[in-house]
């Protein structure tokens, strides 16, 4: 088994589209970023990573290359889902917890956790988002930015011949 750690911050702008693990959630306010800035699962990202030793999420999909110019965050994870596969290990879970002030984000948890799940064939059951404030301290707390961290534990495929 192997355990990764990802944490990721992106700053909140007008007139960009609020992306979290996946789900639009209607925002006055987006996350600014090269791709479409979803925090939730660029932690996510980098933990997978992490678990394995291999670098983070800048070093697959760097922001000076136009290729992922408002990319999903949707497709990178299933990039790097696809270069565990390939290495012989899969999700055994992930735990993750999103840091924002506002907008409430319990009523769109399970769509993430759905988008998750799909994305990288586990059962939703294998994968937990929470949201919690900061209690209106520091860059989140003054709605400045979201962060997020994840970490997430990775099995050996076991060959059954």
């Amino acid at each position: 088994m192997r355990v990764g750690i990802g944490y990721d911050v992106h700053q909140l702008q007008a007139e960009r589209k609020l992306i979290l693990g996946g789900v639009q959630i209607p925002f006055d306010k987006g996350l600014l970023g090269h791709s479409d800035a979803d925090v939730l699962i660029h932690a996510i990202i980098d933990a997978m990573l992490g678990a394995l030793a291999l670098g983070d999420i800048g070093k697959y999909f760097p922001d000076s290359d136009a290729r992922y110019k408002g990319i999903s965050s949707m497709d990178l994870l299933e990039k790097v889902f696809k270069l565990i596969q390939q290495k012989g290990w899969h999700i055994g879970n992930i735990d993750s917890v999103i840091m924002a002030e506002k907008p409430k984000l319990g009523p769109y948890i399970p769509e993430m956790i759905g988008n998750i799940a799909k994305s990288l064939q586990i059962e939703p059951e294998q994968a937990s988002v929470k949201a919690t404030t900061t209690e209106k301290l520091g860059f989140v707390g003054r709605e400045e930015g979201i962060a997020a961290q994840a970490i997430v534990t990775l099995t050996r495929h076991q060959n059954l011949d």
